[in-house]
């Protein structure tokens, strides 16, 4: 289980005031569970979690194992939680370098169609000379501008490279299972397809195909990520403030309503930064409605200790921290001796490089606390696939539960669509001329 470590926003909020929520955290929680709250048409990501693998897991392994064999690059298409997840699971597991000397047999795996940026395609299309590549096209609707654009360009290049039938057994769907422009094109187009469940909304969907597919071609075990999820799915259904989700949900709803409006979800490891990326657009876009709502913001240290250290330490108290944290790995890291000690560092000879970063995490959270910061701690334990699978599983439970504590539907992203309407009247999009 997850420990969350809230001893250090005391001062800012009491036991008192956590023990006088419990009334209202169960209330969110069982609205959740039972399936009575806002947006309760997208609540198929609960029950996502299984023991042992589906016949669609079978058969997303088999794909997996098909490009790992085929394909020395792996292009997943897609925007918001159709690349956020994926890429959050890989980065965190294996590395932000994690793509570094790979290729056939372990491809690397690049991410396309998440911005309109001409220098990031023309560096992809510089990646992509003189490699055997698939792409996995990711999207309910198959015509969400960014990847629409991103699908099209890699079509033509598959079909370039490998002929029309070539091309055909590299691309891979992953979609709605019945409507939308994409069934339409892998259908008609006979590409090998996977469901996004109609009842899963984008950013609760990396226990899907949208985050299995990818996973696995990285050499990820999906089937130990689901085993981690299921674990969790049991594990947090517990009703009481023993449940670390009801605590992280309850004392980031108490800071708010004390001013704290910005949240730092931050980690020690480098890995952590894509997986703070999903974080944040899993609780940005459930709970920024209504004028309400955290501002979720990610963070790496020790990097960004010298950078926002400063604004965190010293600047406006509307701030409050959540810093994940994971087990050492076995694989340690000595600092060795120097006779010269120019930089003054003898004094750690022989220590480890993990007991470095614990102190800076200590020293961190006292001088933070000290400043006025309240510091929630989550203490992982060892990092792995099932790990992994729990973590996912753990904080789309606690932003279901929080959103229902700040009063609104964590399901839904109206707002997400006012850019797109402005931005298709300026291209002069077909319906949208007078809107």
């Amino acid at each position: 289980m997850i420990k969350v470590d809230i001893s250090n926003v005391w001062g800012e909020i009491a036991l008192p005031d956590l023990l006088a929520m419990e009334k209202e955290v169960s209330a969110a929680h069982n609205t959740l569970k039972d399936g009575t709250g806002a947006g309760n048409d997208f609540l198929g990501w609960e029950t996502l979690p299984v023991a042992e693998p589906t016949e669609e897991m079978k058969r997303i392994q088999v794909a997996a194992d098909r490009i790992r064999s085929d394909s020395d690059v792996f292009v997943v298409i897609g925007i918001g939680g159709s690349y956020l997840g994926p890429r959050a699971a890989i980065e965190l597991l294996q590395g932000p370098n994690h793509n570094i000397g790979k290729g056939k047999g372990n491809p690397q795996i690049f991410f396309a169609g998440n911005g309109l940026s001409t220098r990031h395609w023309n560096e992809l299309c510089r990646l992509l000379e003189g490699k055997d590549f698939s792409i996995a096209i990711i999207s309910k609707s198959g015509t969400t501008t960014e990847p629409a654009i991103a699908t099209r360009a890699l079509r033509w290049m598959l079909e370039r490279k490998y002929g029309t039938e070539g091309a055909r057994k590299r691309t891979y769907a992953i979609t709605d299972p019945s409507k939308g422009a994409l069934r339409q094109m892998a259908t008609e187009e006979g590409w090998e397809s996977f469901v996004i469940p109609p009842n899963v909304g984008g950013r609760f969907s990396v226990l899907t195909p949208v985050g299995l597919l990818p996973m696995a071609v990285a050499g990820i075990d999906i089937a130990k990520v689901m085993k981690g999820a299921y674990e969790a799915m049991k594990t947090y259904d517990l009703r009481s403030f023993e449940n670390p989700a009801w605590q992280y949900a309850a004392v980031r709803n108490l800071l708010y309503r004390r001013g704290k409006a910005i949240e730092l979800f931050e980690s020690f490891e480098p890995g952590f930064k894509m997986f703070g990326g999903w974080w944040q657009q899993l609780f940005g876009e459930s709970e920024g409605k209504d004028g309400k709502g955290i501002f979720p913001v990610t963070a790496e240290f020790t990097a960004d200790l010298h950078s926002l250290g400063q604004m965190i330490q010293a600047g406006e108290r509307n701030i409050f921290e959540t810093m994940v944290r994971f087990d050492a790995p076995e694989n340690k890291y000595t600092i060795p001796s120097d006779w010269k000690n120019l930089d003054g560092l003898n004094y750690l000879e022989g220590r480890t490089l993990d007991y470095v970063d614990e102190k800076a995490y200590l020293g961190t959270v006292a001088a933070h606390v000290d400043g006025g910061v309240p510091v929630i701690t989550m203490d992982v334990g060892e990092l792995n696939d099932e790990k992994l699978g729990e973590m996912f599983y753990f904080l789309e439970l606690s932003c279901g539960i929080s959103a229902y504590l700040l009063g609104v539907n964590p399901f839904n992203q109206p707002g997400v669509e006012l850019y797109k309407r402005n931005m298709f009247q300026l291209l002069g999009k077909p319906g949208y001329e007078t809107k």
